[in-house]
């Protein structure tokens, strides 16, 4: 399997609450709301978007992964209010070693309702199934508690901590490895 195969046109996954699909240049305005937020950027490698325009470039920016079959995320689109709150992906995709490392954001109007583990358990189904995929990582900073509870919460086990194993926004962190096997959610 190669990622054009499945980055070249991207499907929309569906749960109970959420639609997974493609970024839109119409989600700006829904982008902005989340990532512009301080607390939603704080455990990430990203910095807030200081402007609207700064989102209309990670739009654009999106689009080009889209139109030229690279990885890419799905945005998360809420059923109940159709608002976009976020984004979950495979950060990365070792196709030779059929591994994938997932990262997710969610704008903290959604925090605490299950919202991201939701997510996160569909992509994993997606990766297994679609994906051929054997191993399933997902690493957060030492403090990012709630990232760590929608990992444990989607089936995956922790691994160890990576000691100063990321530098970002001036700091070296530790960060916490978790994973999941295929095997582990089809034996």
């Amino acid at each position: 399997m190669k990622i054009e195969d499945i980055y070249s046109d991207l499907p929309a996954l569906e749960t109970e609450r959420l639609i997974l699909r493609k970024i839109k240049r119409e989600d700006v305005e829904d982008i902005h709301t989340y990532a512009s937020d301080p607390d939603v950027s704080k455990f990430v490698f990203w910095d807030s978007h200081q402007s609207l325009s700064a989102t209309e470039d990670y739009v654009d920016f999106i689009l080009g992964l889209y139109e030229n079959g690279k990885i890419a995320p799905w945005g998360i689109q809420h059923k109940e209010d159709g608002k976009l709150i976020g984004t979950i992906d495979f950060v990365s995709w070792q196709t030779q070693h059929k591994t994938a490392e997932m990262g997710y954001a969610l704008s903290k109007d959604y925090w605490g309702r299950g919202i991201a583990t939701e997510a996160a358990m569909e992509l994993i189904r997606f990766g297994f199934n679609n994906m051929e995929l054997v191993r399933i990582q997902a690493k957060c900073l030492v403090a990012n508690t709630g990232s760590e509870r929608v990992m444990e919460k989607a089936g995956m086990s922790f691994e160890g901590v990576l000691r100063k194993f990321i530098f970002i926004k001036g700091v070296h962190y530790d960060v916490k490895m978790y994973s999941i096997l295929n095997e582990a959610v089809f034996a």
